[in-house]
Order: structure tokens, then sequence, then C-alpha cells
């Protein structure tokens, strides 16, 4: 009871995102859970039967052809709010929580160095083939303890600094006009999008995250293709999948060097000598053309600190920052073209900062489109690109009165309970009015009634997302130049996404285009 009084106390505090100096709640060394001694064994938390379980994804069982969301929330129905997934063939056990506090517990216990799941195949490759470039400066996504806290405290003041969006948003604004003549020309008789809009999406994100992490344009936003430019996005492609089924199918990798592995480990030679090689030309470009202080890039101020970090950087945000981006702006355009009447009173809002189509953005109107924020905050709670927040617990803790030994993973499935009615009413609606003042003041449920910890779709922590206010930027700009510009529909099924490293569209992204009058 002792623990659960101290963590009602902290919900009241704001939930904290990004900083370096973020010490969880019980960062002590030496925290023993009050509870340990009289809970119940960690091998009593209810657990499916090894076989009867992965039977249940075969054809016409009860997990076949679910999506995400509805897997997760099938398992809920199956087994509690609790479950042990036992690791099989070299793999450790897996725990599944649906409770908010088992969320915040796990967040507020994981001490100074929280660990989450690494990429083990890149870690191998940065470790192992080219300890030469990135020597002790692995990067945020392959280490842990202090390696990780000294790569994440170089970063910090660069990437989580709240005038990082002043440096960008004129080039991103630019970017995304761009995408836009190139997305008018894309539509059909019908004004629909090709069904492999995606695939465009993602080149968005790509030269997006290219400008940002390199300086530099990559040339992949552009009708006309040269074998250059197309190598690049395969190479970037077939960088996702293979690292999926290496890492996530199967685990013979760890004990032979089978042939995807080895592929693997020659596109990520190729992706590194690629940013290398970009980050060379800019540094020749700021040697001949320093900017002032404050007007330094994030290459260019990461330079200054250390070469490895910009390459472990720029590697980094290439992996990490393409298929999300593209996922969550994937989701926000569907449920804006499910819900017309929403996505007109967000152009009125658009009207006002955007007076005419081709209106330049800048850092202050884009502070100023509050119902632009809360329909992105509406579209990632149902349609975020990842289902769960991952941590390998820090101390021995108690989940709903079971021991869960440290160093356990836990899985919160956080999107689940997004489309739960206990926790956001009206749970399948699209309502951007819940995380405004406004909007529950004429009656709409409040999205701060929720419990704290269930809607953190950047993390929370000292390991929140180091690129979370680029990512939103991202996001703010080409949502709001596509419906300042388009009346968005959609004439298709309802969306479904696969989870592979994050949700990808499972049907064609044929949205309906038609231009708004200016």
């Amino acid at each position: 009871m002792a623990l659960r009084t101290a963590l009602r106390r902290s919900i009241d505090r704001s939930v904290f995102l990004g900083d370096a100096k973020y010490q969880s709640t019980f960062a002590a060394k030496d925290y023993i859970d009050p509870d340990w001694e009289t809970a119940k064994p960690y091998k009593s938390i209810p657990t499916p039967k090894v076989l009867k379980f992965y039977k249940e994804f075969s054809k016409g069982g009860r997990y076949d052809n679910l999506n995400v969301t509805e897997l997760y929330t099938r398992w809920r129905e199956d087994y509690g709010d609790l479950i042990r997934i036992k690791g099989m063939l070299g793999r450790s056990d897996i725990i599944v929580s649906y409770r908010p506090e088992d969320f915040e517990k796990v967040f507020r216990t994981e001490g100074a160095w929280p660990i989450r799941r690494s990429a083990e195949t890149l870690s191998y490759y940065r470790e192992k083939v080219r300890p030469e470039v990135f020597g002790e400066l692995s990067g945020l996504l392959t280490t842990q303890g202090e390696t990780w806290q000294n790569v994440r405290t170089l970063v910090n003041p660069t990437m989580m600094q709240p005038r990082i969006e002043r440096l960008y948003v004129d080039k991103v604004d630019t970017l995304a006009r761009e995408f836009l003549a190139i997305v008018a020309e894309l539509r059909d008789e019908k004004n629909e999008l090709p069904a492999n809009f995606d695939q465009w999406l993602n080149r968005w994100s790509l030269e997006t995250t290219g400008l940002l992490a390199m300086d530099t344009r990559l040339g992949v936003l552009s009708a006309d293709q040269t074998a250059h430019n197309s190598s690049i996005l395969s190479l970037v492609r077939n960088i996702f999948d293979l690292i999926y089924q290496i890492e996530y199918q199967s685990l013979l990798w760890k004990y032979f060097k089978t042939s995807k592995f080895k592929l693997l480990m020659k596109e990520f030679d190729n992706l590194t000598d690629l940013i290398m090689a970009k980050i060379d030309e800019a540094v020749q470009r700021f040697e001949k053309t320093p900017m002032v202080e404050g007007n330094q890039s994030v290459l260019e101020k990461l330079l200054k600190l250390n070469k490895r970090v910009a390459v472990v950087m720029a590697f980094d945000m290439l992996i990490a920052g393409i298929d999300t981006t593209s996922s969550s702006v994937v989701g926000i355009l569907y449920c804006l073209a499910k819900s017309p009447e929403k996505q007109a009173k967000l152009r009125e809002e658009l009207r006002r900062i955007i007076p005419h189509r081709d209106s330049p953005l800048t850092p202050d109107s884009v502070r100023n489109l509050p119902y632009l924020r809360a329909c992105i905050k509406e579209g990632l709670r149902l349609h975020q690109p990842t289902p769960a927040n991952v941590r390998k617990v820090g101390h021995n803790i108690v989940l709903q009165g079971y021991r869960v030994p440290k160093h356990t993973e836990v899985v919160m499935a956080s999107l689940a309970l997004h489309h739960d009615e206990k926790h956001f009413p009206l749970p399948k609606t699209f309502l951007p009015e819940r995380w405004l003042a406004g909007g529950v003041a004429a009656g709409v449920p409040s999205a701060k009634d929720a419990h704290p910890f269930i809607y953190l779709p950047f993390g929370f922590g000292a390991r929140s997302c180091v690129g979370k206010r680029l990512a939103q930027m991202e996001m703010e700009i080409i949502v709001a130049r596509l419906v300042r510009r388009f009346e968005i529909g959609w004439n298709q099924g309802e969306l479904k996404m696969k989870m592979t490293l994050t949700n990808t569209p499972l049907v064609p992204l044929q949205f309906e285009l038609n231009d708004v009058i200016d």
C-alpha cells in the first residue's frame, strides 16, 4: 500500500518526457517492493499452454487474421489483465499487462538506466563488423546502462530543445509542398490516389528524415527516379524487412550466419557508407559557410561534439523515424477522411493560419493550431504505429499480486486500452475535442480523465523518443498542408494494419483528394 500511495501522489505531476536528467521515482539500487514477500510466485501468472497458444494463430484459430489491436484485445479476453507468454527457442518470457497502474509502476521503478529491447542485429553490426566507425558510441537503439546514458546525455541538448522546430519549419514545409505537388499528379480520373500511396509517404518521410539527420536532400521525393535514388529507397526498405524477419521470426542467426543475416550486414554497410558520404559533404559545406550558433542545424551541432555521434544519430533516425512517422500519418488521414465534419473544422482553423494554400508556415503559426494537434493526438490514440511500450523491469516488483523478477520483459499493451470504453468513452469515435478544454466544456468526454500512463505514444522518462519534437513537427506540417489543399475522402473498406516493426497498411491507400477552392 505504501508504494501505491506514493505512486498515486506522482500521478498529479505532469508526464515528463525526454530529459536526460529525469530520475524515476524509485531509482535507488536498493529499492525493494513492499509487497514482494506476500506476492504470488512468478510462475503462477496466468500462462497459455504453448502449443494451444500458437495453434490459435493458424488458419481458423482465434488469433487468425486479427489486426494488432484485435489480437491484444483477444488475448485479454482469453487470459485476463496479466499474462505470461513462455519463451521458446532461446527467447525469454514476456509479461503482457493491460493495467495502467502496472505501466506506471514499471516506468517509475525502472531506475536511472532504463532497459529496453534493442535491435540485436544492429548492435552486432556496430560492435563486431564496423567498430572502427562506431567505437563505443553504438547508439541509442542498441545500448543499455551507462553506455546508453553517455550517448543520450550528449545528444539531448540538441535533440530535445524546444527551439529545434524553429530551425526546420521552413525546410520541412518546403518538402511538404513539393510532396503535395507530386500527390496532386498521382490522382486518377476519380481523384483517387494509387494503391501504393504508402510508398510515396515513405519517400516523403525518408526525404524529410534525411534533411533533419544529415542536412541534405536524398532526392527520393521525385516522380522521376534515378537508379541511385531508387537504390536508397530499396536499401532502407530492405533493412526494415530483414530486421523483422531475422529478429522476430527466427533466431537462427545467433547460431550460424544465415544468408539473410549476411545480406542485412551488407545493407547496414551500404547505409553506413551512404551516411558517412553525406556527412562528409555536409562538413565541407559547413567549413565553407559556417552558421552562427543559433542557426546551426542538428548535424552541425552534433559534429561539434563528435563525428561518430553524428553518424550514429543519422543512422538511428533513419531506422527509427521513417516507418513510424508515415504509419502515424496514414492513421491520422484515415480518421479525418472518415470524419468529414472534423476535417472541415480543422480546415477552418488552418485557413486562419494559411489564408491561401501556398501561404508559408512559420514556427509561430504552427504553434497556433490547437485543433490540429488535437486531431493528431486522437489519430494516434486510434492508430498508434506501435501497439505497446516495452521495458525490462529495473527491480523485483509486484504486478497485480504476482512477483515479476528484475530484468523480466514487460509489454504494456497501451493501444488495447486506447480502444477501451473504461478509459476512453466512445472509444471507436474520432473525437479531437476530447483533448481540448473547450470540447470538454461542451460535453465531450475528456482525455484527461484517462490514466496518464495509458497514452504515451513517445514513451516516458529518460528513454522516451529522442526525436519526439521533430516527429511532431513533421506530422503537424504534412497533415496541415494536405487538409488545407484537399478534401480527403475514403471509399475503401476499414483500414487494416499488419504488425512488423511498426503497424503498416494491409489495404490500398486510395484516398480521394478533391481540390479545396482557395
